[in-house]
């Protein structure tokens, strides 16, 4: 199927087929004189609007898996279907467009660019889509609303705390309206309470049916998750069904 058939899908098929389906999915890199095996045939499915989280030791395959999922990368071998696209065969430009219009990002340190203001950071992500600028901008208006940021659009990042910054970077990961939010540690560099107002935008945007990915090491967020994954050596565990997900 190709990128542009997406929003012909029929919509009851689209309610009851899971958003990503994983089939036997490896992921293998060469490191010297060996084979390291990040990810060994997973099996995962991941239904729209559910919100997951990632775990594991660090070199186990968390950044491996979320790559896959962001069509950052490709697997050695298996699919990985984002609704009807495969997005290990996929072009390089499909999976360009699948990264500018179906997937938002966030990620532990924030990325703005500390010389634009909160909406001009936000409007960075429409900026490629060719949407024209009145729409944009009231595109941008509402994504800070949606994080509580409707009076901060004008503050550059060294204005606004951390937890603020994290929300400005939430607003432009949701601004284009994407199907699914992949963040990876998006509380690392909060202390606790921002952790939880950040944990509570994120939940709020899941209740409104957007797909929520999330790798983290703070079991607090973990276990606010509906589904918890485990990834260890390439193998992974779904901790909440109790049961191992690869071959």
């Amino acid at each position: 199927m190709t990128m542009t058939e997406i929003a012909t899908t029929n919509p009851a098929d689209a309610a009851s087929a899971p958003l990503y389906r994983l089939t036997d999915v490896t992921r293998t890199y060469r490191q010297k004189d060996r084979v390291v095996k990040a990810l060994a045939g997973v099996d995962l499915e991941i239904a729209a609007g559910d919100f997951v989280t990632i775990q594991g030791p660090t070199g186990g395959g968390k950044s491996t898996l979320l790559q896959l999922l962001g069509a950052l990368d490709r697997p050695t071998s298996g699919s990985v279907l984002l609704g009807d696209v495969d997005l290990a065969g996929a072009t390089s430009a499909q999976l360009g467009h699948v990264r500018a219009r179906e997937i938002g990002f966030v990620f532990q340190g924030f990325n703005l660019i500390p010389t634009l203001s909160a909406a001009e950071n936000v409007d960075m992500a429409l900026e490629p889509l060719g949407i024209p600028k009145a729409d944009r901008a009231a595109q941008v208006a509402a994504a800070l609303e949606h994080v509580g940021l409707a009076d901060r659009a004008d503050h550059r990042p060294g204005e606004l705390s951390g937890g603020q910054q994290q929300r400005v970077a939430i607003a432009r990961a949701i601004v284009k309206r994407p199907r699914v939010l992949l963040a990876d540690e998006p509380t690392g560099n909060l202390d606790e309470s921002m952790r939880d107002e950040i944990l509570a935008v994120l939940e709020s945007l899941c209740a409104e049916g957007l797909t929520l990915i999330v790798v983290t090491h703070d079991s607090a967020v973990a276990r606010r998750a509906r589904r918890r994954l485990r990834i260890d050596r390439g193998q992974v565990r779904d901790i909440t069904a109790g049961r191992d997900i690869t071959r």
